[in-house]
């Protein structure tokens, strides 16, 4: 069937018109990019097989988009070089429409502010990035750069240089990003440990290391918040278990206490039982009584 064919409302065009961009089905909107289809195949028939490309089904969005090359797309029938040209610079101004268009003017309010801009870009990264954010003393944006890219599991920074390029724009703070293309949103030893030894060097130079962010995947996770977390585990442990000490502690002093001196324990269990004793005569010959009366 032909795209003319179709009801107006069932047509990407007209139903965008109609009813507004959200309305659309990812399929409906690559629709619109390709504009046409071929003999065979609407465009939004084309476009569905645009997204069988995406390897991981169960993410719907359309970030996998990024990492095809004019190659891949040319690979689908319909898609000639114009069609895959304009769908890779749709893809780059997505990306560029979620960064600050003037990041010297951007004020950092939150770690949220930064994972907001670095997930859409490193999400899918295959190798390791190490980005550091030097700010002014209002957490303003004095520079972005890129000071390191690694392998799949690893990336190299060197302190000596970040601290040389912070004095150069004299910053009074910084925020280091770094990605795992793994996936897993946890820091390793070698993280924190690199966060300690960067904290320490800014230290010395009177300039705050804000947070170490560490990007995966759709997620992220602070290198702060993480120690927090396990500081704050580690001393509701320590009262646990202290707790725990204190209770065996007492049990055993009374233990103690009935071996060294079973006299005293013996003689207030035999006066207790007494009064016990004459408590209950007392009731029976009570209730005797009044038996009598």
């Amino acid at each position: 069937m032909k795209m003319k064919e179709l009801p107006k409302a069932e047509r990407p065009y007209e139903k965008l018109e109609l009813y507004g961009a959200k309305s659309l089905s990812n399929a409906e909107l690559l629709a619109i990019i390709i504009k046409t289809g071929t003999k065979q195949e609407t465009s939004v028939q084309i476009a569905q097989r645009i997204l069988t490309l995406n390897h991981l089904p169960e993410d719907d969005s359309l970030s996998f988009l990024q990492e095809l090359s004019l190659a891949d797309l040319q690979e689908i029938k319909g898609i000639g070089t114009v069609k895959a040209i304009q769908l890779k610079a749709i893809c780059e101004l997505g990306l560029r429409m979620v960064k600050p268009s003037n990041y010297k003017n951007w004020k950092i309010e939150h770690p949220k502010d930064i994972a907001r801009i670095c997930i859409p870009e490193f999400r899918k990264e295959k190798r390791e990035i190490g980005r550091v954010y030097f700010l002014n003393s209002q957490n303003q944006v004095l520079e972005i750069d890129d000071l390191a890219i690694g392998g799949t599991s690893y990336v190299n920074i060197s302190i000596k240089e970040i601290m040389a390029h912070a004095i150069g724009v004299r910053a009074s703070r910084l925020i280091l990003v770094h990605n795992h293309p793994s996936g897993i949103a946890k820091p390793s030893t070698q993280d924190i440990k690199f966060s300690d030894e960067l904290f320490n060097a800014a230290k010395l130079l009177n300039i705050d290391l804000l947070d170490h962010l560490i990007i995966a995947g759709q997620s992220y996770i602070s290198v702060y918040d993480y120690l927090r977390t396990k500081i704050q585990q580690l001393r509701d442990d320590h009262k646990q278990q202290k707790g725990e000490e204190n209770k065996v502690k007492l049990k055993a002093q009374e233990e103690v206490k009935k071996i060294i001196c079973p006299k005293k324990v013996s003689q207030k269990n035999t006066k207790k039982s007494k009064i016990q004793t004459w408590t209950s005569h007392q009731t029976v010959n009570g209730k005797n009584q009044k038996d009598v009366n």
